[in-house]
């Protein structure tokens, strides 16, 4: 039996019709019967023990003000599962958790490749993170990038992607350089706009300190004292890769996403992403993060869908050899 000293924290731990509760006693396979501020969990003793540990840390958070979600209890379960016995107590494990402290909120890991992911970010200067949609390699980039720009270790946010889909020629698309580049970079500003208070990031756009780049108008240029982000690079050249990285100035940090399964070049041309990780990864400073369906931190049906494609791609590959090797 749990109890927790604040009953209005308490509900907002159990979850609204207790669904928070719901969701770990599918995961770990527990029953947890709540009670005001009390919480009753039965079931194998590893399982009650890492209910326990997941109770106690997203009690933790609520305490630091921070609203609890589906994705936080999530988290909080895969990370406890990952670590099995190695903590003792919550207390250990939480300190273990990587996170990225904002203005506007607290960042934390989710799953044990985004608790490397954020070590990886604070250690290296330049980052590849690779990997299937909704496992947090842009968001926590950007978070990342808000958190450096902050703290005023960079003057800059670079933000940059291959327009793919227009070919990298914007001219005639209407507006300006910001409307032009807009639908490319939606899922940027997204992240933007919830890492950072709204009128921040319009004044940090106007002034130029944040700034949205499509990766044709790099060229020429060397970023000093920024932290530039290159999503969806699986979409990039190798020539493109190499001027991007090449615009590493003095005091400067890049990250750079993608997810080579959902290449969009023409049929026969490398990805800029796939050679550069080949390549690069022996050099020290550079630090590479894998990311797989295990990973997807969005809805869990997600990670279903991934690990199906996943799955039929491994079937197809390997269709392939056999008919390969009976020629």
């Amino acid at each position: 039996m749990l109890e927790f000293d604040d009953n209005r924290l308490a509900s907002a731990l159990f979850g609204e019709y207790g669904r928070n509760l719901a969701l770990i006693e599918r995961r770990l396979g527990v029953t947890a019967d709540s009670r005001g501020n009390h919480v009753t969990i039965a079931g194998p003793a590893e399982s009650c023990e890492q209910t326990r540990q997941v109770l106690v840390s997203l009690y933790e958070l609520l305490r630091d003000g921070h609203d609890l979600s589906q994705g936080d209890v999530e988290g909080a379960i895969r990370l406890v599962t990952a670590q099995g016995s190695l903590f003792e107590d919550e207390a250990a494990a939480r300190r273990a958790s990587a996170e990225i402290r904002l203005r506007k909120r607290v960042v934390r890991a989710r799953t044990p490749v985004q608790d490397a992911y954020i070590r990886a970010l604070k250690r290296s200067t330049l980052v590849f993170a690779t990997g299937p949609a909704g496992t947090g390699k842009t968001w926590l980039a950007v978070a990342h990038a808000v958190h450096l720009f902050e703290r005023r270790e960079v003057d800059r946010i670079i933000l940059s992607r291959p327009a793919v889909e227009a070919g990298e020629r914007l001219g005639f698309l209407p507006g300006d350089l910001r409307e032009k580049v807009d639908p490319y970079l939606r899922p940027v500003y997204d992240a933007l706009y919830d890492l950072m208070e709204r009128g921040m990031v319009e004044r940090a756009l106007q002034s130029g300190e944040i700034e949205i780049a499509p990766l044709a108008f790099m060229r020429g240029r060397t970023l000093a004292n920024a932290v530039a982000i290159l999503d969806e690079a699986q979409n990039c050249t190798p020539m493109q890769m190499k001027m991007f990285l090449t615009r590493l100035g003095e005091n400067s940090r890049m990250i750079v996403t993608g997810d080579p399964s959902q290449i969009d070049l023409p049929d026969g041309q490398t990805s800029g992403l796939v050679e550069a990780v080949d390549l690069l990864g022996d050099i020290e400073g550079i630090s590479q993060v894998a990311f797989s369906a295990v990973d997807v931190v969005r809805h869990e049906l997600v990670a279903r869908i991934v690990g199906a494609y996943d799955a039929r791609d491994v079937k197809r590959s390997n269709a392939g050899a056999r008919k390969g090797a009976g020629r």
